[in-house]
């Protein structure tokens, strides 16, 4: 029996298996030792499991001895998961397996040809994820209050698909439960279709002149941020979920050429107007984005108040905004080129935006409506 073996606190009893200890995998090691469960961690590099050995989320393997897993957490690349999968299901048959890959149905169809006891898979995929990678960048509390889909299979048991839910809701996430074709739609919208636009967009500044680059804002920043990500997995994901990608680059491709048409001639008869509900179209679509704590979509006041860049400005300003009685709603970050001065971005319910301006300028504060 092993020491770490607990019972009654969250919903999984353990002992957990974790096969990949990148980012996500040794995350999910730190957030189920830090709720008591044994976890028990694999991975093809012996550097990499070392780690996560160190930094606690488990021990390696071969301590478990005979005990056999509750749970067996796949979390390999996407390219060899269907391997990983079959062969975790074969060497621990009473224990449910998951995987964590960002793609579903591709991996259910190679399972389903080969055969494999699809009543103990489960496919899920937590959204989570920091532009860091490997286990030194792991984080127990990752994915707290993030989404976690669960996909199950038509043959899926029920005890299944509670322990899929259980490793998702022990680690803080929200759960919801797609079809895989489902699921892969949407991520191809939501995650999938941003990654390729902002690499494209990053793309364009490759050759671009310093002087010009030193004028970019939070504009350029927010959307070339997850540009940065790692090559190697997103060549696996967006080769895995092709299809659903390019049916919406299709309607990108189209709206593209329509602007392109447009700006060749923008003083033709009409083309105001066609860039006019270009830009509305956009308005309305990212209206739709839920709102805080998922709630619905609500339009928010913005302020900027200007700080000057040395230690203790901005805590001082949120703790006054605080004493002032108002709720932020958002807040972003952006430096003034050229000057030594700090630029915070606020975000609040349009009833507070007066009243924090009025209240932020009586007590000293440089205030940009």
């Amino acid at each position: 029996m092993s020491a770490f073996r607990t019972h009654g606190r969250g919903h999984l009893n353990g002992p957990v298996v974790v096969i990949g200890t990148g980012l996500l995998g040794t995350s999910i090691g730190l957030g189920l030792r830090g709720r008591g469960v044994a976890v028990y961690l694999s991975d093809p590099s012996p550097t990499n499991q070392a780690v996560a050995v160190d930094i606690g989320a488990g021990l390696p393997l071969a301590a478990m001895g005979d005990e056999s897993p509750e749970l067996v957490v796949v979390a390999s690349p996407p390219d060899v998961t269907a391997d990983v999968v079959e062969r975790a299901l074969a060497d621990y048959p009473d224990a449910t397996v998951v995987d964590i890959a960002s793609v579903k149905a591709a991996i259910l169809r190679d399972l389903r040809s080969r055969g494999a006891d699809l009543s103990r898979y489960v496919g899920t995929h937590p959204m989570a994820g920091r532009e860091k990678s490997g286990p030194v960048a792991a984080r127990g509390e990752l994915f707290t209050s993030m989404p976690w889909v669960v996909c199950p299979t038509e043959e899926s048991s029920a005890g299944a698909v509670q322990a899929a839910r259980a490793l998702a809701t022990d680690l803080g996430a929200l759960v919801s439960q797609f079809t895989a074709e489902e699921h892969d739609g949407a991520v191809a919208l939501v995650s999938h279709l941003p990654q390729v636009m902002s690499s494209l967009l990053a793309t364009r500044l490759q050759d671009t002149p310093m002087h010009a680059l030193s004028l970019a804002g939070n504009g350029l920043r927010d959307t070339t941020r997850i540009a940065a990500s790692d090559p190697t997995l997103w060549v696996q994901i967006l080769g895995a979920n092709a299809g659903k990608v390019v049916e919406i680059l299709y309607g990108v491709r189209d709206d593209l050429n329509r602007l392109i048409g447009t700006l060749e001639d923008p003083a033709a008869a009409g083309a105001r107007l066609d860039l006019a509900q270009l830009m509305s179209e956009g308005n309305a679509g990212q209206a739709r984005i839920p709102g805080k704590h998922g709630g619905p979509p609500q339009a928010y006041s913005w302020l900027t108040v200007l700080v000057d860049d040395r230690p203790g400005q901005i805590a001082r300003l949120l703790t006054e905004i605080g004493e002032i009685g108002v709720n932020l709603e958002d807040l972003r970050l952006d430096h003034s080129s050229g000057q030594n001065v700090g630029m915070v971005e606020i975000s609040v319910l349009p009833s507070a935006h007066d009243l924090l301006v009025e209240a932020l300028s009586d007590r000293g504060w440089r205030v940009l409506q």
